[in-house]
């Protein structure tokens, strides 16, 4: 039988994490995450389904903060937690194993705990205070691959390495591995590289002979090998289990290396056509998933609702797909706003941009040059950060906003479903609260475009949590008499 370990998740959002830890034989004793609005779909689709949300603020969100964490998610700040002491040390007392979270750390810095009131410092000392405090014998800190760049220009170390030597101080002290894990590796149609500081207790470490290294370990470098290797992939790190094409010819197949997943695939039942065995694959795996959301499976495709645009944004978007189909620089629309150059020279810069007519005559503005011309100018735009996915290739990182991604064969921007697809969300895992908001609500606001975006993908949390649970489970078993 398989020994259950106790987590808490921190930093919680939508559930992502807990969601993937769950899968690998880990039980949430607890979340904590401040907005409601991410909050309502952790509780719905990991504690209880939800039938009527304003019931669920009165007797949820507004009870006692020691009644909301008997029921295991807080939504408040994690700072009100760590006021209450006795509650704090009630859940120590319970034995919990793994603390994971992502605490945001971008402006993180050992000097900053002498600072209370610099924000950006703030929040990971509360992390590894509620660390100290538990005392669990593994911890995870998930954020973003940009954090560990050095500031060197300032003659700083990088946040990420800053929180690395703060997490050795801590409590007894734990060993920690810096890992930058890109989702694509295991499994995910995406492709999503996220930093990752992973921690062992050092009594852990000295019982199993677990050694980390400071230099941070890439996802990409990994072979797939079934163990860790001298040199290769450090003991805390989980095997990679996906790969491109070229790197399966190169390292030859194998039964536990598989090709990455791709956005075609992960669209499964939303494309016109019979799914493909790989898709079909994919949705057996993200079933496997499925039976860890709680509560009750309710029908039809939720979260699915495909968003209209103007008759100009469809046109644009239209010209995206057409644009990757046939390796158009997208950068040509903006050339009609070159006003450094005179009239003829913008349109001739256009002309030069012309493909060649589409075979079958699929796309009428390529018939000829002088409608493709025509057609660029009127959809000319400054903004360029919009493309159209790939259907054969991973999807880009999904972030919080869906504007610049464009649906694949669709002239729209992909569904809040079709995101979750990207990120490994089982179709059951219902995203609740509004699906949007507008600019000036952002810093307030978590709607589900962005606790989609915001997310552990759920397969890349199980990967990282069945390697610690391989670790917890041998140390139980080297204690027992």
């Amino acid at each position: 039988m398989t020994k259950t370990f106790k987590c808490v998740d921190l930093f919680a959002g939508c559930g992502g994490l807990s969601l993937g830890l769950r899968a690998a034989g880990f039980k949430e004793r607890l979340a904590v995450e401040k907005s409601e609005m991410a909050a309502e779909t952790y509780h719905h689709n990991l504690i209880a389904p939800i039938e009527d949300v304003e019931k669920w603020k009165r007797d949820h969100v507004c009870a006692d903060l020691a009644e909301q964490a008997q029921r295991g998610l807080v939504v408040k700040e994690l700072g009100a937690l760590l006021e209450r002491e006795e509650l704090v040390e009630s859940i120590a007392a319970e034995g919990i194993d793994l603390v994971a979270g992502g605490p945001p750390c971008q402006g993180f810095s050992m000097a900053g705990r002498r600072n209370p009131d610099d924000a950006r410092n703030r929040l990971p000392w509360q992390f590894l205070e509620f660390v100290e405090t538990v005392k669990p014998k593994a911890v995870i800190i998930e954020n973003v691959s940009g954090m560990k760049s050095d500031f060197a220009k300032h003659g700083k170390r990088s946040p990420f390495k800053e929180l690395q030597e703060a997490l050795r101080q801590t409590g007894s002290g734990y060993v920690a591995q810096p890992l930058l894990l890109n989702a694509r590796h295991f499994g995910a149609p995406q492709n999503r590289p996220r930093l990752f500081l992973v921690g062992i207790s050092r009594d852990v470490a000295d019982t199993l002979g677990i050694t980390v290294s400071d230099t941070l370990w890439s996802s990409a470098d990994d072979d797939g090998a079934l163990l860790p290797t001298e040199g290769g992939r450090p003991m805390l790190a989980p095997r990679r289990t996906h790969f491109s094409a070229p790197e399966l010819e190169h390292l030859g197949q194998h039964a536990a290396r598989q090709k990455e997943r791709i956005v075609q695939e992960a669209l499964y039942g939303l494309l016109e056509g019979a799914p493909s065995p790989r898709s079909l694959e994919y949705k057996e795996v993200l079933a496997g998933l499925d039976q860890h959301v709680t509560g009750k499976k309710t029908s039809g495709l939720k979260n699915h609702n495909k968003r209209r645009h103007s008759d100009k944004v469809t046109k644009r978007f239209g010209f995206y797909q057409v644009a990757t189909e046939r390796g158009l620089n997208k950068l040509v629309l903006g050339l009609p706003y070159r006003h450094d150059l005179p009239r003829e020279a913008r349109l001739e810069a256009i002309r030069t941009t012309y493909p060649g007519p589409s075979e079958g005559g699929g796309a009428e503005f390529l018939k000829d040059v002088e409608t493709y011309v025509q057609h660029v100018q009127e959809l000319a735009t400054k903004k360029h950060s919009q493309r159209a996915l790939r259907l054969l290739e991973p999807s880009p990182t999904v972030v919080s906003l869906p504007d610049d991604f464009v649906h694949p064969v669709e002239p729209r921007v992909p569904t809040v479903r079709e995101l979750a697809r990207f990120q490994t969300f089982p179709d059951t895992f219902e995203f609740r609260a509004k699906e949007t908001t507008g600019a000036h609500r952002r810093r307030v606001e978590v709607p589900q475009y962005t606790q989609v975006g915001n997310a552990v993908p759920p397969l890349l949390a199980k990967a990282l949590g069945t390697r610690l649970h391989q670790i917890l489970a041998q140390v139980s078993n080297e204690q027992q008499p």
